[in-house]
């Protein structure tokens, strides 16, 4: 995990891929938190990456290094947005403090469950690794 994390946060645009009936959407992302052992992101119940991700919890998550490697996980979201793990995000990230606060209602974090991750390069190597 701790190597899936690292690579999300050097490469801290990484992009999340839903499933909207049997239309793909993808959107770009930058948070992720780890905690007690689970990989954390956010979103906000008014944005419709909640709403897919309610009706189909799988999705997966791509980005890419300017070292042409590049990271593809994939999983199935279980919201969690506890007190304590709202706390825990809003320290992690002086972004999220100016979005939400820890009483806000529309503040969401899921995280990853079931989770591979395939870490591949240009020379066509490629190692995947279940979370």
């Amino acid at each position: 995990m701790d190597e899936v994390l690292r690579f999300l946060q050097e490469n801290s645009i990484f992009y999340l891929a839903t499933v909207e009936g049997n239309q793909p959407r993808v959107r770009p992302f930058g948070f992720v938190l780890a905690h007690q052992g689970k990989l954390y992101f956010c979103t906000t119940n008014q944005k419709k990456v909640y709403h897919q991700l309610q009706a189909n919890p799988q999705f997966e998550i791509s980005t890419a290094s300017t070292k042409g490697e590049w990271l593809r996980l994939q999983g199935r979201a279980v919201f969690n947005s506890t007190r304590e793990i709202k706390q825990l995000a809003l320290e992690a990230s002086p972004l999220l403090q100016k979005l939400y606060s820890i009483d806000d209602p529309t503040f969401e974090l899921f995280y990853i469950n079931d989770a591979e991750a395939t870490f591949a390069d240009m020379s066509g190597s490629s190692r995947t690794i279940k979370l």
